[in-house]
């Protein structure tokens, strides 16, 4: 009589199958949270999860509210102003026509360069300043370079079919968060990485070492699942 074959150890993924520790927060592998966290963040992302099939991370919430507090701070800015601008109206407490400045206005005085009428050779131009650089844009995502490997910062994994649109947009919300040199990858076309899903990373380094360093700052900013991975073809 064949003996059952004993089940894992580990609980498992229940989108994946990964396993993974008893009291882990979410799955390393697909992003999928595995135990809901209490309060109202827990209960959102609980109906995100049973609606959606994949959830973001916590910073999600952090980042939407501070888009609301932004764009109600602008609308009262507007508001305030365009207040302010209808109250400015002056009322004449004396008849007769209306007083005219008599102060001409200032013209800009522009020097043309003086052309020198002594011999002698021309004089040379001095060298312009170098360009200045400057930082990219927010929102603005780096491309993996091609052939290239190395390591990263994986900050979530997208299920393919969810779309790139998705992952995309997840990614510019990554770089308006002041994270370095973020992207996505097509998982299917790196050996290192699981097929299947659109990767959002941050950061192309040279060493693990590098990565870890990385993978720290960003979850100061809030990317606590965030992990360092090798990418290679």
């Amino acid at each position: 009589m064949s003996t059952p074959a004993r089940p894992s150890a580990d609980p498992v993924c229940p989108r994946c199958g990964t396993p993974h520790e008893p009291g882990q927060e979410y799955c390393l592998e697909c992003g999928y949270r595995l135990h809901p966290a209490p309060g109202l963040a827990g209960r959102l992302s609980g109906a995100w999860q049973e609606r959606f099939g994949w959830y973001p991370g916590d910073w999600f919430w952090r980042v939407l509210l501070g888009l609301v507090i932004a764009i109600a701070g602008a609308t009262a800015a507007i508001v305030l102003t365009d207040a302010g601008a209808g109250n400015n109206t002056i009322v004449a407490t004396a008849g007769g026509a209306p007083h005219t400045p008599t102060t001409a206005p200032e013209t800009a005085t522009v020097t043309l360069p003086s052309v020198s009428t002594a011999p002698g050779p021309p004089s040379t131009p001095s060298t312009p300043p170098p360009p200045r650089t400057t930082a990219p844009a927010p929102g603005s995502l780096t491309a993996w370079p091609a052939g290239q490997s190395g390591f990263t910062v994986v900050l979530e994994s997208i299920p393919a079919s969810a779309g790139r649109s998705l992952a995309l947009a997840r990614a510019r919300a990554a770089s308006r968060a002041d994270l370095p040199q973020v992207g996505v990858l097509d998982s299917g076309q790196y050996s290192s990485l699981h097929p299947g899903y659109y990767v959002v990373f941050s950061g192309i380094y040279t060493s693990r070492g590098q990565a870890d360093a990385a993978r720290a700052a960003a979850a100061d900013k809030g990317f606590r699942l965030a992990y360092s991975r090798e990418i290679t073809r």
